[in-house]
This record gives structure tokens, C-alpha cells and sequence, in this order.
């Protein structure tokens, strides 16, 4: 059986780099697009958590997809983040990122409401038929407060325009299972389930890693699909102290991300990271780089020390 792939293997939930005003900065979200797909991201997700969703308005959105659309070309795929807790709103960004030149969509539980079964599906649904655009599903009850469930995604995988899942649910089996049953193409959204995942049929991984080290995130895929397993389970243990620090240190992604970038502020209620905390992080990002044998996009960064 082919893995499908609709937005390819290695895709970096990107920052959104703001200015010194606080607005978001276009061109440094323009040049870190573009190194992120020169050092191996096969597409890139915005709009999402990672890149202040939740902090950045309708306009700011849609200006941000407008300007990586333009700085990576056609060949590369944007998703586009357009979930939240009103399926209305949800609507309004989808024709919205559609009309900027988007190529996907990323769709998050509705969260906070905590709507049940049957009104996920119904959001689903409402969003993907309004847009021409392929759906990809993000399922994260940990935030989100609801999973989508196995049923519901079995139902949800037949509409021509949901074909991807955002998988941050935790549950191996359930999603070797839906895997084996649909044609939903399994993208992690835990870096440290990225290879677990794709050893059973996953399709690669949504990574906020990946804004600092898509080379080596890449390299781990690279090698299991070569067939050497071991090298693949070498390089993956590489990764883990970074993505330990980034991702399970109490610091959000969003955070640990912009310090190792050094790519403007963090909207609040967010911080961002003080001395200590990014120290920490550069001493990671640099052993993983000495050990992995090359750079990830961290040179490039806005304001990067590269």
C-alpha cells in the first residue's frame, strides 16, 4: 500500500516573526520560508499554534499566507490554519487563505465548548465544503479538550476534501487502525512519535522542531525509507534532547522556537524565554548540530546567530 502524501513528508509549523512594532513581520517570514524548504521541509503549516493563532488577527492570517505563497513558488505546499472554536469564523478564514493562494487546510478541534461527537463532525464537515481546498484534521484533545474519535474520523475520511489527519491524539493503535481502514494521510504533530508513526504507514510529521532543525527531522525519514532502521532510530535519539527542551520543558513551542530564532517577540499572554531557558536551548541546538553533521535553518533565522 502507497502512503499518501497530499503536502509531502516533512512539514515545519512555522513561526510568525513579528517586528519591533509587534506587527508580523512579512519579509523575515518570507526568508525563514524560504530557508526552512531550502534545508528540507517539503511544505510549510501557518497560522497554527505555533504561529500565534490564537493572537494574530483575520487580516494578519491571510497577509502572512499571501507573502510565503509568493517567497517559496507554486511547487511548494502552504496549509493554512484555520480552526478554532467558532465554525463561522472558521469559515471566513478558509475562503479567506483559499483567496491568498493557500494549497491546504489545517482545521483544529473546536476547543473550550467542548462540543460533542456529532457537532465535531458537523464542524468538519461545514468547513470542508466551503472551500476547494484539501482538509487536513487536527486532533489534539490535550488542548483541544474533545477528541475526534475513531468513528467520526471512519465517517469524516469519506468527504473527497478531508484528507489528512494532524494526529497529536497519542493513541499508536488507533492510528495504525484508521491508517490500515481510510486513505487519511497520518502526519505526526508529536516530534517524538515522528518515526513510531511512520513505521506504521504514517505520512510524516507537522513539526515546530522543524523551524530549527528540519535537516535532521528530514534525515530520520531519509534513513527509514532506505531501510536502514537502525540509522533511523540513531539519528531519531539525536533529536530527542532538543525536542525534549522545545516541546516538554513547560515552555510552549511557540516560545522555545522564536528564542532559538531570535525572530521578533511573542504575543501575550505568552513570554518569552529568559536567559537561562534559551542558553539551555542554544547548548542543545548546537550538540545536535555537531552530532548530526549540519546545520538546520537555524543560520538563517531573523536576527539568527548564524
Amino acid at each position: 500500500m502507497t502512503t499518501p502524501r497530499p503536502f509531502g513528508r516533512v512539514l515545519c509549523a512555522m513561526i510568525t516573526p513579528f517586528a519591533a512594532g509587534g506587527e508580523p513581520d512579512l519579509d523575515a517570514a518570507a526568508r525563514l520560508a524560504t530557508r526552512l524548504v531550502a534545508e528540507g521541509c517539503d511544505g510549510l503549516v501557518l497560522n497554527g499554534t505555533t504561529g500565534e493563532s490564537p493572537t494574530t488577527s483575520d487580516a494578519e492570517k491571510t497577509a502572512l499566507v499571501a507573502a510565503v505563497r509568493e517567497a517559496v513558488g507554486p511547487a511548494v505546499p502552504v496549509v493554512a490554519g484555520v480552526g478554532g472554536p467558532d465554525t463561522r469564523r472558521a469559515v471566513e478564514l478558509a475562503g479567506a487563505a483559499e483567496r491568498a493562494g493557500a494549497d491546504g487546510l489545517l482545521a483544529v478541534t473546536p476547543y473550550y465548548s467542548h462540543p460533542p461527537r456529532r457537532a465535531v463532525e458537523a464542524h468538519f464537515r461545514t468547513l470542508a465544503d466551503a472551500s476547494g481546498l484539501p482538509l487536513m484534521l487536527y486532533d489534539i484533545p490535550a488542548r483541544a479538550g474533545v477528541r475526534i474519535g475513531t468513528e467520526t474520523l471512519l465517517r469524516l475520511a469519506e468527504h473527497p476534501r478531508i484528507v489528512a489527519v494532524k494526529d497529536c491524539a497519542g493513541d499508536l493503535l488507533a492510528s495504525a487502525q484508521l491508517i490500515g481502514r481510510t486513505s487519511l494521510a497520518y502526519y505526526s504533530g508529536c516530534e517524538e512519535l515522528n518515526l513510531p508513526l511512520y513505521a506504521v504507514g504514517g505520512a510524516g510529521c507537522v513539526s515546530t522542531v522543524a523551524n530549527v532543525a528540519p535537516g535532521p527531522l528530514r534525515a530520520v525519514l531519509d534513513a527509514f525509507d532506505a531501510g536502514d532502521t537502525g540509522r533511523a532510530a540513531e539519528l531519531n535519539r539525536l533529536v530527542l534532547p532538543l525536542t525534549e527542551l522545545m516541546m516538554a520543558s513547560g515552555l510552549p513551542g511557540t516560545v522555545t522556537a522564536k528564542a532559538l530564532l531570535r525572530a521578533g517577540a511573542v504575543r501575550p499572554p505568552l513570554q518569552p524565554a529568559d536567559r537561562a531557558e534559551a542558553d539551555g536551548l542554544f547548548r542543545a541546538y548546537e550538540e545536535l548540530t555537531a552530532r548530526a553533521g549540519g546545520p538546520g535553518a537555524l543560520g538563517a533565522a531573523p536576527g539568527g546567530r548564524g
